[in-house]
């Protein structure tokens, strides 16, 4: 590891100029290129105090040995010039764009004599005009099958059309009439690229001229009473329409377009394009990466834009670039974008209208394809057994931890405080055995005394399931300063526990054992002979969060006489993982599967603890004095409602009035009256300016 000092330069040698600049390793290879409108100042910026920079950052600057830099006379040449590096050095901290798979695009070979439309994939060749990228090859040849009825432009290959040349006969295409058969002389090489122009125009946009030609001579063919030409020609534009009924119109203007949305993640981030040529959507891509240097998502956008736009020109470039965030320099990054298309270029944030509704939709695909990303590798059965030995190797434990529970603490500014607990079973997810918990031991907010909490309740579940199934034989000591049951002692469950399942209706009460009373008999097994909850320990415990929390989570476990339980956290700002007594983090590296796996466990946590504690807030909200009147269901509630209107008039109804409402009777009107007398209405609001008491109708909820 280098000392970036050993390689500094003097301030007055790093001109202040636009520029490029390269760090190098102890090989001379270039590690990372970077740009700037004024190089002294951001090359100095990668050589103050090292406690000062971005993880990434800092592990580039130690792994480098020397920079160097290049000047150049405006913004535009820098950002060209680092894209040009970018792909020539291949540096291992510049964020580089993968494509999720090979697109296939229809070209129109207008560089030949001839020319053919086919499926082309791989690079642009010069002289051919491509449409698309699409997602599936057969929706090419599908568009293509309706289009030959009114185009019939060759495609058929090279060698197919000299043999057809040299035997004076056509194929199969040629005698259906869905090719011109150039090869035998139907027509002029002048005639066959007319026909190959307009199939571009068509493809292009330009639809509604040749939609509007047929219909025309069809009804001309019609009065002329040329009934089979005039039925020949319907089926065409039935088929041209049929063509364009697959790319739909999302964009009314018909504009030129193209709309890029950014997902990420502390390590990787998604891009999805959707190509919008005419009003309609011509074609989507997708791109993953990892995020292997310290950027924003406006960093993303720029480096997204050099490599869509980096080998283009002319049309190929939109009049429009909607993105999800501006780069740093937008005025260049336009600049250069419009200098590869050869006129001006929009490039901004859509705001509001179908512009803005299109671009929601390319986001919830980036997010999706993000999602699909680290499922895929969560699934493999490899990368999942090699996860959890780099795991296993990383906190030092004796074997792969099979079985990972994580826990998050989640609350909206102290108020409905929960817990959840996620269980991964050799790297996936078991949902069956997620459990939620409520925080009753403290009220405010504290995540430490949280975490706390609910690892003891959790552990004091699974001795009370140990002593059940008789796998303790003798009563152990309490640990020193202990508070809590031990292997083998009797006492109460934790206070509070819920363990209700994803979608439960309400606690499960933890047993309770007793000298008195055998443990076979508190809490019998089911049916299959599988042990009900909290019956299974962890190898590794994993909480959302730093030193303070994980320092809990051992102490918990500490108190209760636990030591063979591994613990650690996974803080979600740097992704460091923590251990109990350690001062300084692990780093995984970021290649690794077993950090993957890890984030993954930690963000299905946090997913689950914000659900369940979304929904508690919201029950909260809605809740109603009516809620605890016994006996009393939603549907008469809601009849009480809309009968008198509100609850405040119905807190002001007597017995008699409520007995008239439909369903209710004496006692329950009664039980009604009571439950509202005991709740005090809240206090009028006043209007501070003038003094007047506002009324306030309160709608059901008080």
């Amino acid at each position: 590891m280098a000392d970036p000092s050993s390689y500094r330069p003097s301030p007055g040698q790093i001109p202040d100029s636009p520029g490029v600049y390269k760090f190098r390793d102890e090989h001379r290879r270039v590690i990372y290129v970077g740009k700037a409108k004024n190089l002294r100042q951001r090359v100095a910026n990668y050589f103050q105090d090292l406690a000062n920079l971005h993880p990434r950052t800092r592990t580039m600057v130690t792994t480098a040995a020397s920079v160097e830099w290049t000047v150049v006379s405006t913004e535009v040449e820098a950002l060209q010039l680092e894209y040009t590096w970018i792909k020539e050095f291949d540096p291992r901290f510049n964020v580089k764009y993968r494509d999720d798979k090979s697109y296939p695009y229809l070209a129109v070979t207008l560089n030949e004599e001839f020319p053919r439309v086919q499926v082309m994939r791989g690079a642009k060749k010069k002289g051919v005009r491509y449409f698309g990228p699409y997602g599936h090859a057969w929706a090419i040849r599908e568009t293509v099958d309706l289009m030959l009825r009114v185009f019939p432009v060759r495609t058929c290959s090279a060698g197919v059309f000299k043999n057809a040349a040299r035997t004076g006969r056509p194929c199969l295409l040629g005698y259906i009439d869905k090719c011109s058969a150039p090869c035998v002389g139907r027509v002029t090489p002048e005639e066959h690229r007319e026909l190959a122009e307009d199939f571009c125009d068509f493809m292009a946009g330009r639809t509604g001229t040749y939609i509007r030609r047929l219909e025309k001579d069809m009804m001309q063919a019609a009065e002329e009473m040329e009934y089979e030409r005039a039925a020949r020609l319907r089926d065409d534009a039935e088929a041209l329409k049929r063509a364009m009924e697959k790319s739909a119109v999302v964009l009314a203007d018909a504009t030129d377009a193209d709309l890029i949305a950014v997902a990420e993640d502390e390590l990787e981030a998604a891009l999805q394009i959707f190509h919008v040529r005419g009003g309609r959507v011509r074609g989507q891509r997708g791109w993953v990466t990892d995020k292997v240097e310290a950027v924003d998502t406006s960093g993303l956008v720029e480096h997204a834009l050099q490599q869509l736009y980096g080998e283009e020109r002319g049309d190929a470039v939109p009049k429009e670039v909607l993105v999800p965030a501006l780069p740093e320099d937008t005025e260049a990054v336009s600049q250069w974008l419009a200098d590869r298309r050869g006129s001006q270029v929009s490039l901004r944030i859509p705001q509001r209208g179908d512009k803005k509704d299109l671009m929601a939709t390319v986001q919830r695909n980036a997010q999706q394809a993000l999602g699909l990303h680290k499922t895929k590798r969560a699934s493999d059965l490899t990368t999942r057994s090699r996860a959890l030995e780099e795991i296993a190797e990383a906190l030092g434990l004796d074997t792969a931890p099979l079985r990972i529970e994580c826990y998050d603490i989640s609350h909206l500014q102290g108020d409905d405080v929960v817990a959840s607990m996620v269980v991964f079973e050799d790297g996936l997810a078991r949902k069956s055995e997620y459990r939620r918990f409520q925080i009753k031991g403290f009220e405010g907010q504290d995540d430490v005394r949280s975490m706390h909490e609910v690892i003891g309740r959790r552990f004091k579940r699974y001795l009370q399931e140990k002593e059940r199934t008789g796998e303790w034989d003798e009563p152990q000591e309490p640990a020193p300063g202990a508070t809590g049951p031990v292997p083998g002692a009797a006492g109460p469950a934790a206070p509070g526990a819920t363990g209700s399942t994803p979608g439960g209706t309400g606690p499960v009460p933890a047993p309770v054992l007793t000298a008195a009373s055998p443990a076979d008999e508190i809490e019998p097994r089911e049916d299959d002979g599988r042990p009900k909850r909290f019956a299974y320990p962890p190898q590794l415990v994993v909480v959302d969060g730093g030193q303070p929390q994980v320092a809990a989570a051992k102490r918990a476990l500490d108190e209760l006489g636990i030591d063979d339980i591994a613990v650690c956290g996974l803080a979600k700002r740097l992704e460091e993982v923590w251990l109990p007594d350690d001062d300084d983090p692990v780093v995984l590296p970021r290649s690794s599967e077993g950090l993957y796996l890890l984030q993954r466990v930690r963000d299905e946590a946090h997913r689950f603890a914000i659900t369940y504690q979304r929904a508690k807030r919201a029950k909260r909200i809605r809740s109603s004095p009516l809620d605890d009147v016994a006996g009393l269901g939603e549907t008469r509630k809601q009849a009480l409602i809309k009968h008198f209107g509100s609850v405040k008039k119905l807190r002001q109804a007597t017995i008699e009035e409520i007995c008239e409402v439909p369903g209710i009777g004496r006692r329950t009107a009664e039980s009604v009256a009571a439950a509202l007398a005991s709740t005090a209405p809240a206090a009028p609001a006043v209007n501070t300016a003038t003094g007047e008491i506002m009324e306030e109708d309160d709608g059901g909820a008080s």
